[in-house]
């Protein structure tokens, strides 16, 4: 593939704009010294004060600067420059989220190892002198180099089962001739021909359809629609095979780290090789083989989180959004971004198909389906022989648990069916821990974060009291720090700890697995903790949103969801349509093989639309119901939200910059500017946050709105005010 890389970039001479990984608001010019051929792309040295720091030519300079007090480039980098479709992407995603195009730069070159040659070791073939005395331990080894490959001292010892002096007796002979090879593992090839399993007549039609979008070599974005079990990773794996043929690149995203192990399994056994992988848990060497192969089209297929949209492919073909509709695909801190929007964004760029699949579609995909801008493939069936769960909706009115319980007595009689028939069951709470809330009954003090307005939640298997919001810590204490009081302090709700603990109780000979991310870090846990479940060692799963999607686990026929409401105490516009996904999503485990599936959900609120759609299973209805109600009100994807929040050290400090902001917000009819107000988490990490709400319609430049409010602000350094354009937590 690397062959088919063009590295063809505008040779920059006299002054370069080069943009530096810095909350900057445009690149720097810089003198190019005579003799140094820089390109459009090129990654440089350029100092900066006293500093040398890294950064990218972005074009000739802009002349601001005479020529004269301009600081020279450094050094050019020995690594392909960064495509020119890559840094028009950089440039729209400033420009879209209000950023700093530094900022965002950032995003592109974190692995800044792999920008340094690549290391090298010294390996051995087979040369034409041969020693002037043989022995059969010289022979075997002769043999074994005879195929030509350059091997180590040490690889050619093992695979001839001789030793080390053998082999270094060949190379003082003149009979095994030093090679530099790479010290980093290559990247397979995936074979796009190999046969994948039998798809149903859907299936294939559905391919047919995916295939013809990439063989057109066009943008185009296409919404794969289909319910849980459908297939749906078998059908898009054509596409990626379509793209393959044609000596794309392609890049898979995926929302959770959680998902990879299954995921990558499957692709292996499609393409006969595992693709590259690109998140957070990577070692630093791996982040620097991946970021590299990328560069040079050495890595053909990359399966990632959000991130991974923002590495430096030459040659891309295909994109994948798997999971469309979850909300991990957009980044809250730093540069406020949705990964799946911004997905698009580089397949039109890059003037390729983007195929954006789930089986509960995010309501601004299923618009935008729906109104023709994306094309739509729908898959109807689950797979094989596999039918829809039946779900149910458990009146906890009419039926509640026992006291100091939180199961039903009709989910504990489910459960205990699965066990006798041999079958597995999974109960969701989207809660982690043991508890949310510790409370002291003699003076009702609620413990709460220091630096954040929340509650500390308890970890009874840690010991110990978090906040999931700042990452404070603190032992369990034995008396109220408020009254004194001892043996006073009790927990509040369940969390997945509390649920386990409940079920070891009733259950006792049941083999039980929590899974949250309390308790599995990174890749290798969630693999081995999924791997027990599908090997049936595990009779009951308790788990968080991480085993709501993407596992597909055939003895799992019971799925129960403890608290059925509880998303929808959330008051954000998404409420209804997250907590439907979710639910959807932990719904779509159970009966994915021959056994049929059923579902409970423990609810105070059975009657509520939410619920109604789960059991009916008329989801179109429901996302139509949603749809209308925020058309009405101007509402995404009807309208346009900025969040805009600022925040302080010293809450008066806050206060004044907000009461500032409020007074320079632009006059007009197309905007409306709401706050500012305590934000709900009003205290976090420390610093207090007032937030603004930014509304607009759907055709208003809101950017261009934020830039004239904000541009002339003098914002103090304690101080920050961070802008999120299409915000999906309003926390």
């Amino acid at each position: 593939m690397a062959s088919e890389i063009s590295t063809e970039e505008k040779i920059v001479s006299g002054t370069a704009s080069v943009l530096l990984p810095l909350a900057l608001p445009k690149p720097y010019d810089y003198k190019v010294p005579a003799g140094m051929e820089v390109r459009a792309g090129d990654y440089v040295i350029v100092p900066l004060g006293p500093q040398e720091l890294l950064g990218v030519v972005w074009g000739e300079g802009t002349g601001e600067v005479g020529h004269n007090r301009l600081r020279p480039v450094a050094e050019v980098l020995d690594a392909p420059p960064m495509p020119a479709v890559l840094r028009r992407f950089v440039d729209w995603v400033a420009s879209y989220t209000v950023s700093p195009p530094g900022s965002v730069l950032r995003l592109a070159i974190r692995a800044p190892g792999a920008l340094e040659p690549q290391r090298m070791r010294t390996a051995y073939r087979l040369g034409d002198e041969w020693p002037a005395r043989m022995t059969p331990a010289r022979t075997r080894a002769v043999e074994v180099a005879g195929d030509g490959f350059a091997r180590t001292v040490r690889e050619l010892a093992e695979e001839a089962g001789v030793s080390d002096s053998v082999v270094r007796g060949l190379v003082d002979a003149g009979t095994l001739l030093p090679v530099d090879i790479p010290t980093e593992v290559p990247f397979d090839d995936p074979n796009p021909a190999a046969p994948g399993v039998d798809l149903s007549p859907e299936q294939r039609d559905a391919a047919a359809l995916l295939r013809a979008h990439v063989d057109a070599e066009k943008f185009s974005a296409v919404l794969l629609d289909g319910v849980t079990g459908s297939g749906k990773t078998e059908v898009y794996f054509e596409a990626v095979a379509a793209a393959l043929k044609q000596k794309k690149q392609v890049l898979i995203l995926l929302p959770e780290i959680a998902l990879t192990s299954q995921f990558l399994e499957r692709f292996e056994r499609r393409f006969g090789c595992r693709p590259a992988e690109w998140h957070s848990d990577l070692s630093t060497r791996e982040r620097r083989r991946v970021w590299r192969g990328v560069a040079e089209g050495r890595a053909p297929v990359v399966v990632g989180a959000r991130s991974a949209l923002f590495l430096p492919f030459p040659d891309l073909g295909l994109i994948v959004v798997d999971e469309e509709h979850d909300a991990a695909f957009k980044q809250e801190d730093g540069v406020a971004y949705h990964a799946r929007d911004m997905a698009v964004v580089r397949a039109s760029l890059g003037q390729f198909p983007i195929i954006l699949s789930s089986a509960t579609p995010s309501l601004e995909t299923a618009v935008n389906a729906e109104q023709g801008r994306y094309a739509e493939v729908r898959l109807e069936a689950r797979h094989g022989k596999a039918q829809l769960p039946d779900v149910t909706a458990i009146d906890m009115r009419a039926d509640p648990p026992e006291r100091g319980r939180w199961l039903s007595p009709v989910l504990v009689k489910e459960i205990a069916k699965a066990l006798e028939a041999g079958e597995q069951s999974m109960l969701f709470l989207n809660r982690r821990g043991y508890a949310p809330l510790t409370l002291c009954r003699t003076c009702g003090h609620r413990i709460e974060c220091p630096q954040c307005s929340a509650w500390l939640v308890e970890h009874r298997f840690r010991r110990e009291l978090a906040c999931h919001h700042c990452g404070y810590t603190a032992p369990v204490p034995k008396a109220c720090p408020s009254c004194g009081a001892e043996d006073a302090l009790v927990a509040c709700g369940p969390g997945v700890e509390r649920i386990a603990e409940e079920v070891v109780e009733i259950f006792p000979e049941a083999r039980v697995a929590v899974v949250s991310s309390d308790n599995l870090r990174g890749p290798a846990a969630h693999e081995e903790v999924f791997r027990a479940i599908e090997a049936r060692e595990v009779d009951i799963v308790i788990g968080t949103q991480i085993v709501a999607k993407g596992h597909h686990f055939p003895w799992l026929t019971l799925v129960g969801v403890v608290d059925a409401d509880l998303g929808l105490e959330n008051g954000d516009l998404r409420a209804g349509e997250r907590t439907f996904q979710l639910l959807q999503q932990v719904a779509g485990r159970a009966g994915r093989a021959e056994r049929p599936g059923r579902v409970f959900l423990q609810s105070f609120m059975p009657e509520h639309g939410v619920m109604r759609a789960l059991v009916s299973g008329r989801r179109d209805e429901f996302l139509q119901r949603e749809a209308a109600a925020r058309e009405r009100v101007g509402l995404p994807p009807f309208g346009r939200l900025v969040g805009v929040v600022v925040s302080a050290p010293d809450a008066s400090l806050a206060q004044k910059i907000a009461r500032e902001m409020s007074r320079r917000v632009p006059r007009t009819d197309e905007v409306s500017v709401l706050g500012p107000a305590p934000a709900p988490l009003a205290l976090l990490r420390g610093r207090t946050r007032l937030r603004f709400l930014v509304k607009a319609g759907r055709n208003v430049n809101i950017q261009s709105f934020i830039r004239a409010w904000l541009e002339d602000m003098k914002i103090p350094n304690a101080a920050r005010v961070t802008i999120d354009v299409d915000p999906y937590s309003f926390m």
